[in-house]
């Protein structure tokens, strides 16, 4: 295993699903805001979970995204 590579493609999924979820709730939270299920100053929980076929890897990352 060249542990470079493993790095390189790591980083670049990362940065690929990072950039689609946030367009994703972004996008989420506007369709909200504007049909006024959201008032905009909510504190919004959040998960994400990661799953490695191959290693057996599932975690789950709790967070909260604050709208102000």
């Amino acid at each position: 295993m060249d542990e470079e590579v493993l790095n390189q493609q790591i980083r670049a999924f990362l940065k690929r699903t990072g950039i689609t979820a946030q367009r994703e709730i972004e996008a989420a939270v506007r369709a909200r805001l504007e049909d006024g299920r959201l008032k905009g100053n909510e504190r919004l929980p959040a998960s994400m979970t990661l799953r490695v076929e191959g290693v057996e890897l599932e975690v789950t990352i709790d967070g909260e995204i604050a709208l102000e």
